[in-house]
């Protein structure tokens, strides 16, 4: 019954994208058949493509975008784009922009980069020619073609043919340039809204203002978007100006324009710029963004923005991207591996975003504005995807942004009581669960990242786990944790939280330990070890449990709660986004002890290798089955497991049939949300060879897919990796060195490389 309901579901779904696709394909223009404009590209922004991840099945797309930012900037301005009606379909290109899209609402400037929710779109700024009317900006939108665009790190630009006009954009951290050249003589009109956002939500306390004598517009909105509206909105200011003279203008609230009023004030509120006749002529806009103030705004366009063209922010915003992709230089005669590796290594560097103004103001969670203190304030933090992959990989290449991260959590910990969950804005959403903050703290200290406040952080580390931290959303089921030992099915999830629970106990206790506090780091190494309380040796899966210690009777270890949605019977609601199959791996802190529980090695080897090969046929499938699933981030590190078991040939078997299968530079070359950036940086470790395991100290080995990378770690000192006769075919590790010492381990310490060195890996097409 269930195989012919996945076969429906199937069908449905395929066509759904089928009807959809006729749109996308059936558009106005002629694809393809505008000149672009010569595009400039940096050293290394060069093999970036930011189109990679924007399109595929919705719930299995990367939900990037290929929009205009700097490196972990505020402003992240991009197109806006929706079906033919001006509409959105919930959950569709998330991040504002979706591939397979054919019309353009505008470009506005706030946005996630691969999160599972849609958040922000401050300020969209729409081109029009003609008698417009701004009431209809929603319901005409402009008609584009995937053949008239072209995007690198820094650039994005597109052709619409509606109204013959090019659109360009780039930016700098607090300002969006836009230059629109008009190719006929009708009027060419800027719309600014002011009270703009994602998807079907709303926005509110807005206003528009524009000064006629000197050109100068200003604004703001708080807009109640997906995570936003968690914690109230989010309010954003900005500053704007032209490089020419407006030839008349009007001003719009409630979809009511007046032409010359200079001010309006309301939930639905905007400008309407006309220019006239500007043929070939081309329009350039900067419009900076604070959270602060508009006073602020005026102040952070005046300090990016003073004095540069769009030319000169291009180059700004290409500098500041080379200056990032270049601490690691790689070599490989592979352009797919190149593109796919400095692709993913600009997406990891989108998130978190600068909130600090160039005066050092921010907003903090209590919303007051304070300065920021030998730091830069960070937020739009998707820390359970993250603490993966993402912020060990800003420890290794960018500690400056990884302090900053740390330093920002551990600021709204004191302002809100509890180290938060997935902080945004000025609030913390409480997405996911667990207290991911944990890893991310614990690992940067135990890495040599000494220089934050250690005893503040400990003491919110162990009040979340003691369960005494009172209105937040902390861990959900932490009293059961504490005192049954797991999380029983009282709580939605509750094997997905127990399983986390003890991931972060974990990191607590290596933490307190590092600090030397014995008794400490004692408790909560116990309690990492809850996890065997959930695993059903009958079964040898993680299971639900009743509070009386009874096992929930429903059980399937295939279902995953993609289906439990739908189904009127409950299988998995246990785990969170997958299966018991997905969850039946999710101990990396504790391999010998899962290994334990399964019985041994061998037993553990050949359910993971079956585990493995379920995988799905496709990147981005349909249905990604109950088999391997490296699109979310409880599987991330399951190739890896092999390596505890004794059986590195199959971790490095698995990790390069990942690298070469599921990751490719195209629309559709991530095998799910990219989770601002978690997903990119697993390639990233995993084409050097190495991968963390967070909130430890420690690294697995893999199989290098580069001929080289030269890390550059921030210290003045440089991790040089070679893997001699690496190729397609010689996948296996044959011996490793570390500056002319053999590894014969399947693991390295931070500490063996933090100063340096030559890491050689000697390559051969058969396992050691």
């Amino acid at each position: 019954m269930l195989s012919v309901f996945l076969k429906l579901q199937s069908i449905f779904v395929a066509f759904i994208m089928i009807f959809t696709s006729a749109f996308s394909v059936g558009k106005i223009s002629s694809p393809g058949t505008e000149p672009m404009p010569e595009m400039k590209t940096g050293e290394y922004g060069r093999y970036v493509d930011p189109f990679v991840g924007t399109g595929g099945y919705p719930w299995a797309s990367g939900n990037t975008f290929p929009g205009a930012v700097y490196p972990f900037g505020a402003v992240k301005l991009c197109p806006d784009t929706c079906l033919f009606t001006g509409k959105n379909i919930a959950g569709w290109g998330t991040s504002g922009y979706y591939y397979g899209d054919s019309h353009i609402l505008g470009f506005s400037h706030t946005r996630f980069s691969g999160a599972g929710v849609s958040d922000m779109g401050h300020f969209r700024v729409t081109p029009a020619i003609g008698g417009t009317n701004p009431a209809k900006r929603l319901s005409r939108p402009l008609v584009f073609s995937n053949s008239d665009e072209e995007a690198t790190a820094g650039y994005y630009a597109v052709y619409l043919s509606g109204i013959d006009c090019m659109a360009e954009l780039t930016a700098t951290d607090h300002v969006g340039f836009h230059r629109y050249t008009f190719g006929n003589s009708k009027d060419a009109h800027i719309f600014i809204d002011s009270t703009s956002f994602l998807k079907d939500k709303s926005a509110q306390d807005g206003i528009i203002s524009v000064n006629a004598e000197t050109g100068e517009i200003s604004g703001q909105a708080r807009v109640q978007t997906s995570f936003a509206g968690r914690y109230g909105g989010l309010m954003a200011y900005f500053a704007a100006e032209f490089n020419r003279p407006f030839k008349s203008f009007s001003t719009w609230l409630d979809g009511k324009s007046v032409e010359g009023r200079e001010y309006a004030e309301g939930d639905d509120c905007g400008a309407n710029f006309n220019f006239g006749n500007i043929k070939d002529e081309p329009l350039e806009l900067k419009l900076a963004i604070s959270f602060v103030s508009a006073e602020n705004a005026r102040e952070n366009l005046e300090a990016e923005a003073a004095g540069l063209d769009f030319d000169g922010a291009v180059d700004v915003a290409q500098n500041g991207w080379d200056s990032y992709l270049s601490r690691i230089d790689i070599k490989t005669d592979d352009k797919e591996i190149k593109t796919n590796f400095y692709t993913a290594l600009y997406h990891s560097m989108i998130m978190p975003t600068d909130y600090t103004d160039v005066n050092g103001d921010y907003l903090a969670f209590d919303g007051n504005v304070y300065k920021a203190d030998g730091y830069t304030y960070r937020s739009d933090m998707s820390l359970w995807d993250t603490f993966r992959t993402t912020h060990p990989l800003y420890i290794m290449i960018a500690p400056e942004i990884q302090r900053d991260a740390v330093n920002s959590l551990i600021n709204m910990a004191e302002i809100s009581g509890a180290l938060p969950r997935w902080p945004s804005g000025n609030g913390d959403t409480g997405s996911m669960f667990g207290t991911p903050a944990d890893m991310v703290i614990a690992e940067s200290y135990l890495k040599g990242m000494t220089d934050f406040d250690t005893e503040t952080a400990l003491k919110y580390m162990m009040r979340t786990s003691d369960g005494i931290v009172e209105g937040r959303p902390c861990r959900d089921g932490i009293d059961e944790y504490n005192t049954l030992g797991y999380v029983s099915m009282n709580t939605k999830k509750s094997v997905s939280r127990t399983l986390e629970y003890g991931w972060s106990d974990n990191s607590i206790a290596l933490f307190a330990e590092a600090l030397g506090k014995t008794e400490e780091a004692e408790k909560y190494a116990a309690k990492s070890k809850n996890y065997k309380n959930l695993f059903d040796d009958s079964v040898k899966y993680f299971r639900g449990k009743n509070a009386d210690g009874t096992w929930t009777k429903l059980f399937s270890t295939k279902i995953s709660t993609f289906y439990d949605e739908v189904l009127p019977i409950k299988f998995a609601s246990a785990y969170c986004e997958g299966s018991a199959e997905h969850w039946r791996w999710a101990v990396p802190y504790d391999t010998e002890g899962l290994m334990e529980l399964f019985g041994g090695k061998d037993y553990f080897v050949s359910e993971l290798e079956e585990f493995m090969k379920n995988a799905a046929k496709t990147t981005g499938a349909v249905d990604p089955g109950s088999g391997y699933w490296i699109g979310n981030e409880h599987d991330f590190h399951a190739a890896y497991l092999f390596n505890d078991a004794d059986r590195a040939d199959l971790t490095q078997k698995w990790v390069r049939w990942t690298l070469a299968n599921r990751f490719a530079s195209e629309p559709n070359g991530l095998d799910g949300n990219d989770d601002a950036g978690a997903l990119s940086s697993w390639y990233v470790w995993s084409a050097m060879g190495l991968y963390p395991i967070a909130g430890t100290d420690e690294y697995w080995i893999g199989s290098p897919n580069l001929d080289s990378a030269e890390l550059n770690l921030g210290n003045g000192k440089t991790l040089k990796i070679t893997a001699e006769n690496q190729s397609a075919d010689n996948i296996y590790v044959k011996q490793v060195m570390l500056n002319g010492e053999t590894i014969n381990t399947s693991k390295i310490t931070h500490d063996m490389i933090a100063d340096g060195g030559t890491l050689i890996f000697v390559m051969s097409n058969k396992p050691a």
